[in-house]
């Protein structure tokens, strides 16, 4: 449904403004008027009658001439016609009469006339019937209502608008009743004036001809020219048929193969029908053509307004210019209201509109816009203005690259559609409800599709999609990207899909909601705002994987998330938590990768790693030991967590602190049975520079410390390493090795370094 918005609007105007449309529509009236309503119909009717009575009441059997008389004919007190002449010249050999200088009144059987004709000379051939017009003929046709009330043979008190006809050679037979003059005819009233070559009666049939070359100026508008090529004029049925047909301005032009014009019994026009290649067309800056097979124009009951015009049968338009448009239907229908005013046009039978839009900032390619429906309703105000449109049955608004160039397409469907235009007719915004769904198609590429109760598209001014807004139970699918929300709004200008109200996208086992997310079409791009909640399913177990091995979900949950293109790694910040089981990891940034189970944690100021691992005792039982650092990097492939920058790891009864920290995990499924099955049970860690060990009652330091969780050892070298014990002092030696659940230490020196023993002495 051209923006869809001057398409839909010059399409429906056909492409004529309105009141050109009216100054159409009466110039045929005009025609009507000219040709049928009084015309050539009429005087043909008040000629016959009164050259039927000329030879009767001037005495056929006078042998001489007679100067100056008058003739008429009453019935039951009403004056029927008057006929005046100057001179009678008496029949000559063979049945010869002529007349001079006559004028001729007729005043109708309910004296409602006063039409006139009169001439220089006129000529009546007895054997052949035929009495012939010698010279010019002049005809003034006139109502008279009053005629009615008073047949006293006066003229009307005020003659209004006469219709003047002004021929030559014409040709009454008494005989036939048939009339006819190959002479131009010409023709004045009000409304303009014309002429007609040729012109035929037969009385048998009531048709009335006008041979050829009828023409018509109309006085208003300027301009206004009716032609066609022959005219027939019927009294049953009383209609005027009109061959090649043509009206037009200096601007436009509108015909057809033939045109019906029908009448009332008053000789007002009830309505025309254009029949057989329809066709107007509009000149300037933006030049318009309609085409049908068929036009009917219902006119008010005073033949000056146009209640209805119907154009039907493989109805098109199309308007030139910056954005061309073309518009195709069965059926369209125009209604009008008081003077001429349009208010609303219906379309109908495969409705069908195209407009080409110029590149804007969403596309550097031109775009086309269309819109198909079954039916289509255009609203107007002020009787020019376009204001909205709606659909009926199925429909669809579709995008497409403008021809020659080819690529992605998106096809918009809903139950309805109703289409908003600005003050210059352009297409400003469609809202389409319900069961709205739109289709991206893009060639060599899934479709993406997206589902809704309800869809809004608005344009920027004079072409380009701004945005398309979708809402209630939205669902969209991109590949194996599946998304759902109560809202999402596209711009077509970063081909971002913003969803929101309680969102949520599915991808390669990956789940995630949040407040909001962002969808990147171009890119695949994911952003996630807000509470954003992660669950990795569908995971396969990792026999030889340790920390995030097992089959269970991964969960992360963080205020913002953001996914690259394909990639498999999600990056989580702002209060970053991803655990699998007991095996937990907090960061203000987590880098995670789903295919390679890994993890890259960052810290900031204040906001360390926190890491939560799981630790065997000696009789089995899982104890957590929790890190904190500056860092964390961890693949399970390499069953290693590297931790970086002021570490710090909290045991049972042990805290060791160092630069750096390596902690090893044993492979899940293999070790002893109370460890077979667990994932990410921790089997030792090496923590190097400036390590301190701190336990209940000893304090231990040395550049390298290795523990061991199998049998709970930690051996502490380099630096050299040291121990204080509160009851045993201080002891330095090049190897400590001692044990968490009791106070053994073993010592272990070399003759370069021998062991020292301070023992504390009480005072």
């Amino acid at each position: 449904m051209p923006t869809l918005g001057r398409l839909h609007y010059t399409c429906l105007q056909m492409p004529l403004s309105i009141s050109r449309l009216r100054h159409w529509f009466a110039g045929a009236a005009i025609a009507v008027v000219l040709l049928v309503g009084g015309v050539y119909f009429y005087a043909r009717h008040r000629v016959q009658n009164a050259l039927k009575q000329v030879p009767e009441k001037i005495g056929l059997e006078i042998q001489q001439s007679a100067t100056g008389f008058t003739v008429s004919k009453s019935e039951q007190g009403r004056t029927l016609f008057k006929i005046e002449a100057s001179k009678a010249v008496q029949f000559k050999q063979g049945g010869h009469a002529e007349l001079h200088d006559v004028a001729i009144t007729l005043y109708g059987r309910d004296s409602g006339r006063y039409d006139q004709i009169y001439g220089s000379d006129f000529d009546y051939d007895q054997p052949s019937g035929n009495i012939t017009a010698r010279g010019e003929v002049q005809i003034d046709l006139e109502a008279n209502p009053e005629g009615i009330l008073n047949p006293d043979q006066a003229a009307p008190k005020e003659l209004k608008n006469p219709i003047h006809l002004k021929t030559s050679g014409l040709v009454f037979n008494q005989k036939t009743g048939n009339a006819s003059t190959k002479e131009k005819v010409e023709f004045r009233l009000p409304q303009g004036s014309g002429s007609a070559m040729g012109v035929r009666y037969v009385a048998r049939t009531n048709v009335l001809t006008l041979e050829s070359q009828v023409e018509v100026v109309a006085n208003a508008p300027a301009g206004l020219a009716i032609n066609a090529a022959r005219a027939t004029i019927t009294k049953d049925p009383h209609q005027v048929v009109l061959d090649h047909p043509q009206l037009a301005t200096a601007a436009r032009r509108c015909e057809s193969d033939t045109a019906t014009l029908f009448l009332r019994g008053d000789n007002t026009l009830d309505h025309i029908l254009a029949t057989g290649s329809v066709h107007m067309h509009a000149d300037g800056p933006q030049p318009a053509d309609v085409r049908a097979d068929q036009l009917e124009v219902i006119l008010g009951k005073k033949s000056e307004t146009v209640r209805t015009a119907v154009f039907s049968g493989n109805v098109t338009s199309e308007i030139l210019g910056p954005q061309p448009m073309q518009a195709s239907a069965g059926r369209v229908a125009l209604d009008f209201v008081g003077r001429n005013l349009l208010t609303k046009v219906h379309s109908a039978d495969n409705v069908k509109l195209v407009q080409h839009q110029s590149p804007s900032g969403t596309s550097s390619v031109p775009q086309d816009l269309e819109l198909t429906a079954a039916a289509v309703d255009f609203f107007l105000t002020n009787g020019s203005r376009l204001e909205h449109a709606e659909t009926s049955g199925a429909a669809q608004v579709a995008l497409r690259p403008g021809a020659p160039a080819t690529g992605p397409q998106t096809l918009v469907t809903a139950g309805k559609f109703d289409g908003r235009f600005d003050e210059s007719g352009q297409i400003s915004s469609i809202h389409g409800a319900p069961d709205a769904r739109i289709v991206s198609q893009n060639p060599g590429q899934p479709d993406r599709v997206s589902t809704s109760m309800m869809v809004d598209a608005t344009f920027h001014p004079g072409g380009g999609l701004t945005s398309i807004v979708q809402q209630g139970s939205v669902a969209y699918t991109d590949g194996q990207r599946k998304a759902w929300g109560d809202r999402a709004r596209y711009t077509p200008s970063d081909q971002i899909l913003l969803l929101s109200g309680s969102p949520r996208v599915v991808e390669g086992g990956m789940t995630t909601t949040a407040h909001t997310i962002r969808l990147n079409r171009a890119s695949g791009d994911a952003f996630a705002e807000g509470d954003v909640k992660s669950t990795y399913s569908d995971l396969k177990p990792q026999p030889n994987g340790a920390l995030l091995a097992s089959s269970s979900p991964i969960h992360v949950t963080s205020q913002s998330m953001s996914v690259h293109g394909a990639s498999v790694t999600a990056l989580y910040g702002g209060g970053a938590r991803l655990w699998q089981e007991a095996n937990i990891v907090e960061a203000p940034s987590i880098e995670f990768d789903r295919d390679h189970r890994s993890i890259i944690a960052h810290a900031t100021p204040g906001h360390p790693v926190s890491t939560v691992l799981v630790d065997s005792g000696s009789e089995g039982k899982s104890i957590p030991v929790a890190i904190t650092s500056s860092g964390l990097t961890y693949t399970d492939a390499e069953r290693k967590a590297h931790f970086e920058g002021d570490v710090m790891a909290k045991g049972a009864n042990f805290t060791v602190t160092a630069k750096h920290m390596d902690a090893f995990f044993a492979p899940r499924g293999q070790g002893s049975p109370t460890r077979q099955g667990s994932s990410g049970t921790l089997d030792r860690i090496v923590a190097t520079g400036q390590v301190v060990i701190t336990q209940p009652g000893r304090e231990a330091s040395g550049d390298q410390l290795v523990y061991t969780s199998a049998d709970d050892k930690f051996v502490l070298t380099g630096g050299p390493p040291s121990i204080f014990d509160a009851e045993r002092g201080k002891i330095t030696g090049v190897s400590l090795t001692f044990y968490r659940h009791d106070d053994r230490v073993l010592v272990e020196g070399s003759i370069t370094s021998p062991t020292v023993t301070q023992t504390r002495v009480a005072r």
